[in-house]
């Protein structure tokens, strides 16, 4: 009986072992299946002249928002957009009517005064006005020659005349429509006289690496594969808050350029003439990538995969230059990235 018991016992420890063995193996089996197999490259920083690849519009340096100084029911507009001007020209004029009365009152006034300075003059020769009488009236009539001179200067602001010479880029108003004063009626450049820029806007890396001078080269579909010399002639002090972006102005060094017209697409290279630091990766480790930055994963133990972002450079055959976000990383998986998340756990393989 108690080797019968015995052997009851001894059974049931056997399959207890053989149950627990089984349960190891197929948990390490679990976690063999979640460990992603990837292959990896050591980073290496280098010193490069990394080039700054953006895009932006054309515009000139000079748009002007023209509007009527004082507000009034707009008599005629005698451009459309796209007409080239020149400076002087008559491009809008408001309804005189209001203003010239306004002129004619202030004229009535003055008369006025006039007569009445005149009259405490004489009086007060005879002894029969006194000096404050005189004086009042002296400076009733100084009032009123202000008051004049300033109409006169508003019935000089009817119209709208040209700055400069160039092109009506829009038309903001029409012949009827009743405008206040400073009102934008028309927008104008001086595209006839050079002044070419392309506006782009970069990320802050980017934007600290340049400084005012640094060389630029610009090509558009319009110019039929010309390129054109720039340099960074502004960097704006604050971001804008519907890109996201930092403007920088990039000027033509060329001072007449045929074809080009304000809204055009450009694109750009920009020199920085500081030196940076920065790592090339192959192509195939970048994720997600866009104009200026994009995502890769990198590994410092080989043993988990972390998801950073990185901001770009040029683009070479094969690889790819990285400016920044890989500084605190030792190799960055170049194969088996489309399997990983941030986190996931990785295998070395060669």
């Amino acid at each position: 009986m108690k080797t019968n018991i015995l052997h009851i016992t001894f059974g049931s420890v056997l399959l207890l072992f053989l149950a627990c063995k089984s349960g190891e193996q197929r948990e390490k089996a679990i976690i063999q299946q979640d460990t992603i197999p990837v292959k990896v490259v050591s980073l290496v920083e280098e010193d490069t002249d990394a080039e700054i690849i953006t895009s932006g519009y054309f515009t000139t340096n000079d748009e002007t928002i023209l509007s009527f100084k004082n507000g009034g029911v707009i008599n005629r507009i005698y451009v459309k957009e796209g007409d080239r001007i020149t400076k002087g020209q008559l491009l809008a004029s408001v309804n005189p009517t209001e203003i010239g009365s306004q002129v004619e009152q202030v004229q009535l006034s003055l008369q006025k005064a006039q007569r009445d300075y005149d009259r405490a003059n004489k009086l007060f020769k005879d002894s029969v006005a006194t000096l404050e009488q005189l004086q009042n009236a002296k400076t009733a009539l100084d009032v009123a020659k202000q008051q004049i001179q300033s109409a006169k200067f508003n019935e000089g602001y009817t119209s709208i005349r040209a700055t400069r010479n160039g092109y009506v880029l829009k038309k903001l108003a029409n012949d009827g429509q009743i405008v206040g004063p400073g009102t934008p009626v028309l927008q104008i450049n001086g595209a006839s006289e050079g002044n070419w820029i392309l506006k782009v806007g970069l990320s802050d890396k980017q934007w600290s690496d340049l400084k005012v001078g640094d060389r630029a080269t610009i090509s558009s579909e319009a110019l039929s594969g010309q390129v054109l010399q720039a340099k960074v002639s502004r960097k704006s002090e604050s971001i804008d808050p519907q890109s996201g972006t930092f403007g920088v102005e990039l000027a033509l060094n060329e001072h007449q350029v045929k074809g080009l017209a304000a809204g055009l697409f450009g694109k750009a290279s920009i020199f920085p003439s500081k030196k940076q630091n920065s790592f090339t990766i192959p192509y195939d480790a970048l994720l997600d990538g866009g104009e200026n930055e994009g995502y890769v994963f990198v590994t410092n133990d080989n043993q988990t995969a972390k998801k950073v972002k990185v901001q770009l450079g040029a683009i070479q055959k094969d690889k790819i230059s990285v400016t920044g976000g890989l500084e605190n990383a030792s190799a960055v998986i170049i194969a088996g990235s489309a399997y990983l998340t941030d986190g996931s756990k990785i295998k070395v393989v060669k």
